[in-house]
């Protein structure tokens, strides 16, 4: 079952609040979040979610490897939670940039992933040590470079 949300995108970097709103679009789409139950950084990340205005339905499942193979997310490019979205999967503690990307270019691919749970992610702690690489996982299962934060 899925919760049809709004997912309002701002992109850019506006120097004002009023030119961020008046680049935000509405993609009306369908997003869910799938984590364990005992995850705290799965819960610290869907609070950074929904303060970029992301509105995610929770799934809790102790089989996360059903999920990961369900979805087809090759091993090298797991992480502890999974959302679909829309025709997609994001993997990770992925920033809420590559995915307002995603969903704005709607590219011919199964996903993204941010693998293994890198320090300063949001929903880890630790400071940031080294640019965030995004992937795309691509319909043959092949992968490759997404976007860099």
């Amino acid at each position: 079952m899925f919760l049809v949300v709004a997912l309002i995108a701002v992109s850019g970097c506006a120097s004002s609040q009023n030119s961020q709103n008046a680049k935000a679009s509405n993609f009306g789409i369908k997003a869910t979040i799938f984590k364990s139950s005992g995850c705290g950084c799965c819960n610290v990340y869907l609070q950074y979610m929904n303060k970029k205005g992301f509105n995610l339905e929770v799934m809790q499942t102790e089989d996360m490897d059903a999920v990961k193979a369900k979805y087809n997310i090759p091993a090298s490019m797991q992480s502890c939670h999974t959302i679909i979205i829309g025709d997609y999967f994001v993997e990770g503690h992925v920033p809420s940039e590559a995915i307002e990307k995603l969903m704005a270019e709607k590219p011919t691919i199964r996903g993204i992933a941010m693998p293994g749970m890198p320090s300063g992610s949001p929903g880890m702690p630790g400071s940031k040590k080294a640019p965030f690489v995004i992937y795309a996982i691509n319909k043959d299962g092949s992968t490759a470079e997404f976007m860099r934060i």
